[in-house]
């Protein structure tokens, strides 16, 4: 009787899969103890034990990096807790809030924002405090999207998204349901046909927004799962996290984009890394990721061109820092650049 592959939680799972060495288990141990593991199958198989720079292994295998927290980095790096009036709701910007359903994920990813605040140990939502979320959304009629957020709601049954999804549907001003996820790559499965019916609502639109970081976890199942909510009506967008050593050169990156797009995905953000515990040997500068966007620009489809965002430390909110390719001499005569380097006046002169 073959038994189904299981995810990967505890160190000794990852030392039974090779993926992390005896000798390290010390460093390890303190790492575990402090921020949630787990590895599905389908991201397991991707990871090649032959590269010890694998750029799947590096997103979501711990590393003894991980106890060196610098003095910049904070526990709550996008300040969500300035802007949560219940539990489970974060209203930064005016028309929009996030609802945290859930404190599970699917996969922990080592650079995680909130890493301080999932993983099993967390206490979920409950019930009461459901209500209390869905009731400040209902008499906050500037709210015209909700997005659900967490840890990952596609983790929770299609029961319970079908049950949250149809009371977010019954409050007239909410016209918009975005869902954020690692699920339809991660663990690509659990993208059920029951699932799909859940997240769907008459009257409201439906967006996925798939969290991918490199081409190689668009798998041949990845695919089918997100072609499946594609297929069903639901728009699918994404947002990639900028990984020294996963996605920082212009090959991995656009690659990447590439594969979003050819699944019909339109690449939305690629985030600067948060100045999250733990995390600085997984951040780039900014301006290498303002070289990487310039590396895309004009070589790459506009549909591969994600917007390069910080998200300002504090709950400031999120700014597009991309390069900039107008200037002006401060006479009112500008200058753009093009895609190859070149500079143009506009308006043009005679």
């Amino acid at each position: 009787m073959n038994v189904a592959p299981k995810t990967l939680r505890h160190l000794s799972d990852l030392e039974a899969a090779g993926l992390a060495p005896a000798e390290k288990r010390a460093a390890l141990e303190k790492v575990a103890a402090q921020y949630a593991i787990a590895i599905t199958p389908a991201m397991a198989e991707l990871i090649d034990l032959a590269d010890p720079h694998d750029p799947i292994a590096r997103q979501f295998v711990p590393d003894a990096a991980e106890l060196e927290v610098r003095a910049e980095e904070r526990a709550d790096p996008i300040g969500d807790r300035a802007h949560s009036p219940v539990e489970g709701i974060v209203h930064r910007y005016p028309d929009r809030v996030l609802l945290k359903l859930t404190h599970v994920c699917a996969v922990y990813c080592r650079f995680c924002f909130r890493r301080e605040m999932i993983g099993p140990a967390a206490t979920p939502l409950t019930a009461k405090q459901l209500d209390a979320a869905l009731g400040y959304i209902a008499t906050h009629p500037e709210i015209w999207e909700v997005v659900l957020t967490g840890g990952d709601p596609l983790v929770l049954s299609a029961r319970r998204l079908r049950q949250v999804v149809s009371r977010l549907a019954a409050i007239a001003h909410v016209k918009v349901i975005r869902v954020h996820t690692r699920v339809p790559a991660a663990d690509p499965a659990r993208v059920t046909p029951e699932l799909i019916r859940a997240l769907k609502a008459k009257g409201k639109a439906t967006y996925v927004v798939l969290h991918a970081n490199h081409a190689r976890e668009l798998t041949d199942a990845a695919r089918e799962a997100c072609a499946r909510l594609i297929d069903a009506g639901i728009p699918m967008l994404a947002q990639s996290v900028l990984l020294a050593g996963v996605n920082d050169d212009p090959q991995a990156l656009g690659a990447l984009m590439r594969a979003l797009v050819e699944c019909r995905i339109k690449p939305y953000y690629l985030h600067h890394g948060d100045l999250a515990p733990g995390t600085s040997h997984l951040r780039t500068s900014i301006g290498r990721g303002q070289e990487l966007m310039r590396a895309l620009h004009g070589r790459l489809s506009g549909l591969c061109q994600p917007t390069y965002v910080l998200d300002i430390p504090g709950g400031h909110g999120k700014s597009p820092i991309g390069p900039n390719y107008l200037t002006c001499d401060g006479e009112g005569r500008m200058e753009v650049e093009d895609f190859n380097g070149g500079l143009h006046c506009y308006p043009p002169t005679a």
